[in-house]
């Protein structure tokens, strides 16, 4: 067909935030915003176990923490935790009646591969720079009811940004939805991620009677080689502007139910009829504004199917609660060839189809400790300590002795007489062997509780606490750990 594009306006107003200064557009600005685990303390984890954990270390279920995510994350590394902060599974990465997290993939990238990120009874959580790839509902291994990210039960303020969704196949290869939304469900924003390779897109409302969801933004993705749900909207509110749709093989965008949606400056290219009513006559309406539909094909007005075209029109009116900016459709796909999906550097447009880098942000965020380091005088012991070296070397200040633990894990303890008050600590292995410790947590030894998970040695931040004794506990490595010194901070 004709490259067909409906004009309208080049912009409804000016950015209010975006990915380059730190926080999202669209609807997970209301209500309250979201802000994930800003201001908490950021920890790293290479394995789904280690999100467990950070999730149950903290102080309650809202405290705020950012997690670092780095490598593949798999059913093998993935356990259940248990604790006062969490509710997690094995099968999935649980994000579960809680608030305040940001999950970020760092590094060489996150990859979940075949295990799916729920979100359950939360509020304010921001996935970011993660790749999340075949998970199953039938087959092996089964993981999230087959969604790649699922929310559902009183879910609110959730952002995902610059995420690769994707999949091997449709359902009847054991695949559901990439991006699922229900039982209310409200507040969402996905940006510059990419959706692909599956039969489903995702949807916003599992059932007809499932109607409490949204409302939700999609800006600045790419839908390629999807079925349909791009995405199915059962009553309620979205928007969705300046995203690539290609390849849609049987429907697109459906308005259902009483649903409506804006759809602004999008690029629709070598699909089938990306926007209307289909698989019901329960219609929804749409307003289209600055769309392209170049290659595209629409089937015939009739029970049950109710495609927009092949002249798309607004059947509705609609306005959001929230400053925006749009790019020209016709350099959305060229745009978002750079800039969506993981580990693409957290570009995002700056208004005039050009890509910009977020705001430069210190590739450790941790502060160095300050103020004298309580270490020196104290006393120290451990779980084991391998032939030649002492507990005392950590404590010691003199960077050429060390303390290894007789195995490839273990734990060394600083401890004074009465009670001291730790903000920090810092790790500080011996020149021969950086990088060895690749897993550990600081504990509390007098309560017990989980006060930091990470991997890899340096300063680390803790929540204020008073003891008399702590732990730092090896608990993965590559090669023998030697630990030169075990320093601790009050500010």
């Amino acid at each position: 067909m004709a490259l067909i594009a409906t004009m309208g306006a080049a912009a409804l107003g000016t950015q209010a935030a975006s990915a380059a200064s730190g926080g999202p557009e669209g609807f997970a600005t209301v209500n309250g915003g979201t802000t994930g685990g800003a201001g908490g303390q950021t920890v790293r984890a290479t394995t789904g176990t280690q999100i467990h954990e950070a999730l149950c270390s903290r102080a309650s279920s809202d405290t705020p923490i950012v997690i670092e995510v780095e490598g593949r994350i798999h059913h093998g590394n993935t356990t259940k935790v248990s604790g006062a902060s969490c509710n997690t599974a094995e099968d999935k990465i649980e994000l579960k009646e809680i608030s305040n997290v940001t999950l970020v993939g760092v590094g060489s990238g996150a990859l979940f591969d075949e295990l799916g990120i729920h979100i359950r009874s939360s509020r304010n959580i921001i996935v970011q720079n993660v790749h999340v790839r075949n998970v199953k509902k039938s087959g092996s291994p089964t993981s999230n009811g087959g969604d790649a990210i699922g929310m559902e039960r009183d879910v609110s303020n959730v952002w995902v940004d610059h995420a690769t969704l994707e999949a091997s196949g449709g359902e009847s290869a054991g695949y559901d939805a990439l991006f699922d939304m229900k039982g209310d469900t409200r507040y969402v924003t996905l940006s510059y991620s990419v959706l692909r390779n599956s039969g489903r897109g995702g949807l916003v409302g599992s059932s007809d009677g499932d109607t409490g969801n949204g409302p939700v933004t999609y800006h600045h993705n790419v839908y390629e080689n999807i079925d349909s749900r791009t995405p199915l909207l059962r009553a309620g509110t979205a928007h969705t502007y300046n995203n690539h749709f290609t390849g849609l093989a049987k429907s697109g965008i459906n308005s259902r139910l009483g649903a409506e949606v804006l759809v602004e400056n999008n690029y629709f290219e070598s699909s089938r009829d990306p926007l209307g009513t289909f698989y019901t006559d329960d219609m929804g309406s749409w307003e289209v504004s600055g769309n392209i539909w170049d290659d595209v094909t629409w089937s015939a007005e009739a029970s049950g199917n109710h495609p927009a075209g092949p002249n798309p029109v607004s059947t509705t009116s609609m306005s959001v609660p929230y400053a925006y900016a749009l790019d020209a459709a016709d350099c959305v796909p060229a745009l978002l060839a750079s800039a969506a999906g993981a580990n693409t550097g957290l570009q995002v447009s700056d208004g005039s189809c050009a890509v910009e880098a977020p705001d430069p942000e210190p590739t450790d965020p941790t502060d160095p400790p300050t103020g004298d380091n309580l270490s020196l005088g104290a006393g120290a012991d451990g779980s084991s300590k391998a032939s030649g070296s002492s507990y005392g070397n950590v404590i010691d200040g003199d960077m050429s002795t060390s303390w290894s633990p007789s195995g490839s894990t273990g734990r060394v303890s600083v401890k004074w007489g009465s009670d001291r008050t730790v903000t920090a600590i810092a790790i500080r292995e011996a020149a021969d062997a950086v990088g060895a410790i690749t897993s550990w947590r600081v504990v509390n030894h007098d309560t017990g509780e989980v006060l930091a998970t990470g991997s890899g040695a340096g300063d680390i931040d803790l929540p204020t606490t008073t003891l008399s004794k702590i732990d730092f506990e090896i608990t993965g490595s590559s090669g023998t750990p030697k630990l030169a010194e075990f320093e601790t901070y009050a500010g």
